[in-house]
């Protein structure tokens, strides 16, 4: 066999490896859920968006999970309706966002972003729109900055982010704001792109978070 052949074939098992260990810690959080008293049989509780624990009356259910390097696709749950999945093949490289309604609950619209190499101004007219009473829900997926300019970091930090000033190259950020919020979203994470702390070779390990959102009450 040629050289050229051993490298490529070199390249070809390095890269089913990585995914392969991308893929086992992506979906360990699953089994690691599953407990004794399942497996024997006892039916357990089943929390909308398969949440640790149910939300009280006027408040929604929500599960952000952010894409696994570039591997793996994020999520976003909400009233135990999967609204941006890989499953459902709505979502993309970069941001990718899903607009309620905070007072029914309704889905008004989702999509996507690429942050890398596509236009940002149709971000910019995408949150430019976005309507007083708005939930937005937001989950990363490769990255999501380097297109970033101001004036959406500025929309972000609108809808109640903390973090999105601090967002760059291969970050993982969930948020969850809205618009006409009156001060910063308690609903945020955003872990940083370290060569030295990345669970993945060049992405860090992905985001989940799950909670409840209060109703707009009119």
């Amino acid at each position: 066999m040629r050289v050229s052949g051993v490298i490529r074939c070199t390249v070809l098992f390095l890269t089913l490896l990585s995914t392969w260990f991308i893929l086992e810690t992506y979906f360990q959080r699953s089994w690691k859920a599953i407990s004794l008293r399942s497996w024997l049989g006892e039916k357990l509780p089943r929390h909308k968006c398969g949440n640790q624990k149910s939300c009280p009356q006027d408040y929604f259910a929500f599960k952000i999970i952010s894409g696994a390097a570039n591997v793996v696709g994020p999520s976003i749950c909400f009233e135990d309706m999967v609204l941006m999945s890989n499953v459902k093949n709505n979502i993309g490289r970069g941001l990718n966002i899903a607009l309620v309604n905070g007072t029914t609950g309704q889905l008004l619209k989702t999509d996507s972003f690429d942050m890398y190499s596509g236009d940002i101004t149709k971000l910019q007219t995408f949150l430019q729109g976005i309507k007083r009473g708005t939930l937005v829900l937001v989950a990363s997926f490769d990255d999501p900055a380097t297109k970033m300019n101001d004036q959406v970091r500025a929309y972000f930090t609108e809808l109640g982010s903390s973090e999105v000033g601090k967002l760059g190259f291969r970050d993982n950020w969930v948020f969850l704001g809205a618009k006409g919020l009156m001060s910063k979203s308690p609903f945020e994470k955003h872990i940083k792109n370290d060569k030295e702390t990345n669970k993945y070779d060049g992405w860090p390990e992905l985001l989940e978070m799950e909670g409840c959102a209060p109703r707009k009450m009119d």
